[in-house]
């Protein structure tokens, strides 16, 4: 538990404290804890693991949220195996579907607000332009599903629920598309990379920082009781990219703090989704435009690259030995 020395504390508890986002949340909180509040109070954060509490044991879950009496709730757990979804969607579903569902009823019971991250997989992707969340999904992968199935439970049973699309997360902490790309920078000469699907890579700090601004925003004003606040939102970071873009980028930044590599930027060659089939569909769109979050928190939501060269920064210090 990470708790600030200010008065009145928010009681606020996290599931998926081990995950990309929840272990940001963490560090961004605990960054906090001796500076600004979040809003007129401090904070008291209570953090939960798949070490110390089973997900779908949905009894526990009940139990755990009813002996902290939150109040707010930060589910970051989810099941994000894209495509093992494929062949163990009973384990996706509950912990992507009916988790979210039991959070939003015991939220709503002790009267606490929710905040549920979704995904840009609960649309197609067939779209030619950035998706708004006026747009209905319509998902073509388990993954996808489940996701938006979690999405529907929150927004049904909970009525002060904040749900935060976003894409393409990754970070200095846990598995991810950015990492994996240095660590084979760092061993292979040649790499072939899917050019022809386009999204927004999002740091798990960028998502940490709207979290705590979104709580900062209820504490601080009357918005906690309006409609202006609650609901669903894409936040997904500015700009737009593709995988091989994106690979290229990040290797050429590593590089250029260090990294000791054998591959040449040059040699990451595009390949079509074609030439590397999946077992579960991506998106080839996972764009979405973020102008309802910029205007609720009054800022538009950085550039992709920032965040990126912020987490090669940290990799740097860590250890490219650690990837």
């Amino acid at each position: 538990m990470v708790t600030s020395s200010a008065q009145a504390p928010t009681n606020i508890l996290l599931l998926g404290g081990n995950g990309q986002v929840g272990h940001a949340l963490q560090q961004a909180l605990a960054a906090r804890a001796a500076g600004p509040t979040l809003g007129d109070a401090s904070f008291e954060l209570h953090v939960t693991t798949r070490a110390d509490l089973d997900l779908c044991d949905f009894e526990a879950v009940r139990a755990l949220v009813r002996r902290v009496r939150p109040q707010w709730i930060v589910n970051a757990a989810a099941y994000t195996a894209v495509d093992a979804a494929q062949s163990n969607a009973e384990m996706a579903h509950l912990i992507n579907a009916s988790l979210p569902g039991v959070l939003a009823e015991e939220a709503q019971a002790c009267n606490a607000a929710l905040i549920h991250y979704s995904t840009d997989y609960v649309f197609d992707g067939l779209g030619h332009t950035p998706y708004t969340e006026a747009d209905l999904p319509n998902p073509q992968s388990v993954y996808g599903h489940s996701k938006w199935l979690g999405e529907q439970a929150v927004v049904a049973h909970c009525a002060r629920h904040v749900v935060l699309r976003t894409s393409w997360v990754f970070g200095a902490h846990g598995g991810n598309f950015l990492k994996t790309m240095l660590r084979l920078a760092q061993h292979t000469t040649s790499l072939k990379v899917v050019a022809d699907q386009w999204g927004a890579p999002t740091s798990a700090a960028l998502l940490a920082r709207l979290t705590l601004d979104l709580i900062r925003a209820a504490n601080t004003t009357s918005r906690s009781d309006g409609p202006q606040l609650w609901g669903t939102y894409h936040a997904s970071a500015s700009g737009v990219t593709n995988w091989h873009g994106y690979a290229c980028e990040a290797i050429a930044a590593a590089q250029a703090m260090g990294m000791p590599a054998q591959l040449d930027v040059a040699a990451v060659e595009p390949i079509p989704s074609s030439d590397y089939p999946t077992p579960a569909p991506r998106p080839a769109n996972s764009r979405m435009d973020n102008s309802k979050l910029a205007a609720a928190l009054g800022y538009t939501l950085p550039e992709w690259r920032l965040g990126m060269h912020d987490a090669i920064h940290e990799l740097a210090q860590l250890g490219w030995e650690h990837l």
